[in-house]
């Protein structure tokens, strides 16, 4: 894109009979058309990817995070194309459906970014926003400095927004099923304070999620408008664990 983009600021124009405005207006447009088709072959190439993924992960999960960072975006100061991309691209290959290597999805995404000739500075943001968005990666930095940008806390916000309310009760409990899981063992006890290694491994009943990740994720938000949301979503799973436990223990 930007080597497209410096060859049509250096052809000859002379011929066109442009005022130094339109020109730019023109170098403008240009630009804007070719961050769309950029946009467009990364949808097309993320939901060929995840042709078959666990419901939770799949392209419908990505079209979500993606709209969530788009309305995110509309009140925070960002570079909207690396908040488009790394919404895309957050889960292209999520380390727990590939042995656990973090690894996968980076190299991923930094590989189709180069093949569309990326600005490499772009890519190496976007690498960034994947390598630190999970709820896992926030384990792994006690004491210190992790990855910060605005536009990480945005897709970070819309992905995590996507982990709770009614879309994240339903994730929940389709990646229990996934793996097996037991919905509800009240003999087995959340555990509270866990590090990245412990979560990784853990392979607890799905109610036990709620307490060991969902509903810390209200006051783990970044943005006005992912605080804003996050509440309500929050408020749905609490009542959702009422009505849970009183069905499971024959009160209602």
């Amino acid at each position: 894109m930007k080597e497209n983009a410096r060859q049509y600021l250096t052809d000859d124009v002379s011929g066109k009979n442009l005022t130094k405005t339109s020109f730019y207006k023109e170098v403008f447009l240009f630009c804007s058309m070719d961050k769309q088709q950029v946009i467009k072959r990364t949808r097309a190439y993320v939901k060929k990817t995840l042709q078959g993924a666990e419901g939770g992960h799949d392209w419908f999960h990505i079209e979500r995070v993606y709209h969530n960072a788009l309305l995110i975006a509309r009140g925070e100061e960002v570079n909207l194309f690396i908040v488009e991309l790394g919404a895309l691209l957050h889960d292209i290959a999520d380390s727990k459906f590939h042995d656990g290597n973090e690894q996968i999805g980076p190299q991923k995404a930094a590989a189709f970014l180069q093949s569309l000739e990326i600005d490499e500075e772009i890519t190496d943001h976007i690498v960034k926003i994947i390598k630190n968005i999970s709820f896992k990666s926030s384990l792994d930095h006690k004491g210190s400095q992790k990855f910060n940008s605005p536009e990480f806390r945005v897709v970070q916000d819309a992905d995590r927004l996507d982990a709770i309310g009614a879309i994240g009760i339903a994730r929940a409990f389709n990646y229990g099923g996934f793996k097996n899981r037991l919905m509800y063992d009240p003999d087995i006890l959340p555990k509270l304070e866990q590090d990245k290694e412990s979560y990784k491994k853990s392979k607890a009943p799905t109610i036990n999620h709620f307490y060991e990740k969902l509903l810390l994720l209200k006051d783990k938000m970044n943005t006005r408008t992912g605080k804003k949301i996050a509440k309500e979503r929050h408020v749905f799973m609490e009542q959702f664990l009422q009505q849970f436990y009183a069905e499971w223990e024959g009160k209602v």
